[in-house]
């Protein structure tokens, strides 16, 4: 993999979520992916530490699966988003142990209706090459804002 490969990873991922192509996007996950946001900064155990989200492909698929549901009350209007993010800094070349890491700078924002959120804070992206693929082993979300109520993220940063 060369570093504009891990680039252009974090750019299309955010584009799959920002046209709602859920599936699409889940499929970027290896098996054994997680999807996590932790509640304190610098947390370094999503397991024995409490987290605002720690998912792996099943809890993923679940919540797909009520984003497209038909009977989604709750996403009528649909909640839609969009990602600006910064130049993603590539950490690590899997020179060591085989995981790419990357981290970028973003904003985020979800609208549903008249109702508008900002998040704003990093992504860490650890990526595995699978058969000459990437796939996302973690995307972790860490907030700027971790410690501040929040209304439901009703989407994916």
């Amino acid at each position: 993999m060369t570093r504009d490969d891990l680039i252009d990873f974090v750019y299309d991922e955010a584009g799959l979520l920002d046209d709602m192509l859920w599936e699409d996007w889940k499929a970027l996950f290896a098996e054994d992916g997680r999807y996590w946001i932790p509640l304190e900064w610098q947390q370094e155990d999503p397991i024995l530490q409490p987290s605002l989200m720690y998912e792996d492909l099943l809890l993923l698929t679940v919540r797909i699966e009520r984003l497209a549901g038909e009977r989604t009350f709750s996403q009528r209007p649909k909640s839609r988003c969009h990602h600006l993010l910064q130049r993603p800094r590539i950490l690590s070349m899997g020179e060591e142990d085989g995981v790419y890491k990357l981290r970028t700078a973003f904003i985020y924002t979800e609208t549903r209706g008249d109702l508008l959120e900002r998040y704003s804070g990093w992504v860490g992206h650890h990526l595995v090459d699978e058969d000459g693929a990437l796939k996302i082993k973690q995307k972790r979300i860490d907030l700027i804002n971790f410690d501040a109520p929040f209304s439901n993220i009703q989407l994916f940063i």
